[in-house]
């Protein structure tokens, strides 16, 4: 029987002002007096994120994902902000970049500059328990080909600066820029994985190994991997979904790995780099390209694949019709990034696609 590995998520919040619904940097203001343990600031002060409790369960972690959310929306609320969950916000603020006093956010400004002023930007991360480093190196790599499909469900950004960026993730865009971003390996253990990040420290690139920013990567304090390149979304059903996905990926890929089983996907960093593009472009509107062909393909088809790849697994753990009902929910709505654009168009105001957002951030 398959075991029900531990789970859980962090989703990065923007904070807005209520009236103008443009960025404001208050993320203090709604910090106050919730605890550090579920609730912690980000680089720039117009940011929150939440953190899950660990779980087994998918229940269990949309419950607190919608606690924890409540919880920052009541706070947020009495001091006439909101939260909206997407990957940029549609207006910014009167004041432009604010840092978050800390002197690991001050080192990061000081050195990577505009990478760091220009991060307006709020991904949803997924941790999956795995405590074997070794086999963890080798399932990362497997389950990394999927990893666009991913990215295509969440796409939440398409506006950069107030103007439509013409791309579903404008936020993947951005977070490419970090030295250490994008695909991972290729890696045949833990300690060639290890020797990599010492020499990017090393190099002085990067000051430690919590600045690796890999699109999946093992967490540098806790047994866990880590999936990276999701926007933040508005829809708590569709960060349960990725977080459900993301696990059943990592479960078929640790079976496979321990049965002996060569990979079944093209695991090349170039055409790694070219789906997630695609895939940032597009969003659930256009095409894919599929880990099985490197063809281009709907959406649709693809995350229909994808649910049919890990049907078994699904089946295994319990999930499989709680996963496959949000699945076609999120195609059936067609992705956040959609859903902004034809807010906008209704009125051609950007503050309509704000209070889309603050809805559906706020809705479970």
């Amino acid at each position: 029987m398959t075991r029900l590995v531990a789970l859980g998520v962090e989703e990065e919040f923007h904070v807005v002002d209520l009236v103008s619904r443009r960025l404001t940097p208050q993320a203090h203001v709604v910090l106050d007096g919730l605890p550090d343990s579920n609730f912690a600031a980000e680089l720039q002060r117009a940011v929150v994120e939440t953190n899950s409790t660990p779980t087994p369960d998918l229940a269990a972690l949309r419950a607190n994902l919608v606690d924890l959310r409540r919880q920052l929306i009541a706070n947020a609320e009495s001091h006439g902000l909101g939260i909206i969950g997407s990957g940029t916000a549609p207006l910014h603020g009167d004041d432009g970049f604010e840092l978050t006093p800390d002197e690991r956010y001050e080192y990061l400004l000081d050195t990577y500059q505009f990478i760091a002023r220009e991060q307006f930007i709020c991904g949803g991360q997924c941790h999956v328990e795995i405590s074997d480093r070794d086999l963890a190196v080798l399932v990362a790599q497997r389950v990394q080909p999927w990893l666009p499909a991913l990215l295509a469900l969440s796409a939440s950004s398409p506006y950069w600066f107030e103007t439509d960026s013409g791309y579903a993730s404008s936020r993947a865009l951005a977070w490419q820029r970090w030295p250490t971003a994008g695909p991972l390996g290729p890696f045949g253990s833990a300690a060639e994985y290890d020797q990599a990040v010492a020499d990017l420290v090393t190099s002085g690139v990067i000051d430690d190994r919590g600045m690796v920013y890999f699109d999946i990567r093992l967490s540098a304090h806790v047994p866990t991997m880590e999936l990276r390149v999701c926007d933040s979304v508005p829809r708590v059903d569709d960060m349960v979904l990725l977080a459900g996905l993301f696990r059943a990926l990592v479960v078929r890929e640790t079976d496979a790995v321990e049965a002996g089983a060569p990979p079944r996907f093209d695991q090349r960093p170039a055409m790694m780099r070219a789906a997630t593009w695609r895939a940032a472009r597009s969003g659930l509107s256009g095409d894919l390209i599929s880990p099985l062909t490197g063809k281009p393909g709907p959406a649709s088809a693809l995350v229909g694949t994808l649910l049919d790849e890990l049907r078994p697994t699904l089946e295994a753990l319990g999930d499989w019709e709680t996963i496959s009902d949000l699945a076609h929910q999120a195609v059936r709505l067609g992705g956040s990034a959609a859903r902004q654009r034809m807010a906008y168009t209704k009125e051609g105001q950007a503050t309509d696609v704000v209070d889309l957002l603050l809805r559906e951030t706020a809705e479970g």
